[in-house]
């Protein structure tokens, strides 16, 4: 499938809010950008659908609401359900006469970890296995911290939540983060991407593609929390910047199954740096930092193999 519409440059992001102030989100929210600078990019013709989570409790205080775009709210597990429902319906009403055929409309689904990894990942396995035409937005800050910062299976190895308490026996997260990537590149749907708010640039370019791209499309963003990851609120993005620095977290893109890194790291850093700034990790060994090191090596190097055998170049001009 090709994108519907010319890409547009990061020059022309739009200074229309979206996103209203007066929210009672953290100070330092790594969603709360990521929310902004999404909403800035579907601009009014787009209906979103969110699970119940942090963003969701946060924004729509009754009776106010930080959404100045039609919104629905709904339970912890189907954001995709509900989301491909609107879209048939849509499609209805369109077929139908009710609304303009020649005006596009879109879908998007927004979700946390816990809303698409763990108790949403069915509904969201069916609206791609089914084509629909909706962009489903994942902003993953690596547990429930909404119910008490309990871990979900977005939780890295080695963490710290209320559900894996650290001990001599227990050291946090003893299980690796679940590959939501790889699950919805399985689904053979046409854009599948990652995204830091660190890197705003990169990040609304790919909502952008998201967005216009005709059939489901899947964007994975990183979202730090600040009293869950135990980071000062100054440091959010400083945080996510190392993420991307160390290998944590590959900026990537893949449309019809060809992958492309697009934030490139010559020199990685350790990931003491990442780790180190974390409250959530400060139990960790140095034994024990060096086996996440491994980890990430070994991640990175898959990565890099993927993309070399599928080497592409830029998506579009």
């Amino acid at each position: 499938m090709a994108l519907t519409r010319p890409v547009r440059t990061v020059w022309d992001i739009p200074r229309e809010e979206r996103f209203a102030p007066g929210h009672a989100m953290c100070q330092g929210c790594g969603a709360a950008i990521i929310m902004r600078h999404l909403m800035k990019v579907v601009g009014k013709d787009a209906i979103i659908v969110m699970a119940t989570g942090c963003v969701e409790v946060t924004t729509t205080l009754f009776p106010r609401t930080s959404w100045l775009n039609p919104w629905l709210h709904l339970a912890f597990e189907n954001a995709g359900a509900a989301a491909s429902g609107v879209e048939a319906a849509l499609k209805v009403l369109r077929r139908k006469g009710v609304i303009d055929g020649s005006r596009r409309v879109k879908v998007v689904a927004i979700a946390g970890d816990g809303g698409s990894f763990d108790i949403g990942l069915q509904s969201l396995s069916g609206m791609l296995e089914r084509g629909h035409d909706v962009m489903f937005v994942v902003y993953d800050n690596e547990a429930y911290m909404n119910t008490g910062i309990q871990r979900s299976s977005a939780t890295p190895y080695g963490a710290w939540t209320t559900t894996t308490p650290v001990g001599k026996r227990w050291r946090g997260e003893w299980r690796p983060k679940k590959d939501i990537i790889g699950i919805a590149l399985a689904h053979r749907i046409p854009y599948v991407a990652t995204a830091n708010p660190a890197y705003p640039t990169d990040m609304v370019e790919k909502f952008r593609r998201a967005f216009e791209i005709e059939g489901p499309s899947l964007v994975h963003v990183l979202s730090p929390c600040t009293p869950g990851w135990r980071i000062p609120t100054e440091k959010t993005i400083e945080v996510a910047r190392l993420a991307v620095q160390t290998g944590v977290w590959v900026l990537l893109e893949v449309v019809n199954g060809r992958p492309r890194v697009t934030v490139k790291v010559p020199r990685r850093k350790h990931v003491r740096h990442y780790l180190r700034l974390q409250g959530r990790f400060r139990h960790l060994t140095d034994e024990e930092i060096e086996r996440i090191q491994k980890m990430v090596d070994q991640y990175v190097e898959e990565i890099n193999r993927w993309v070399g055998e599928q080497a592409i170049g830029p998506v579009a001009e």
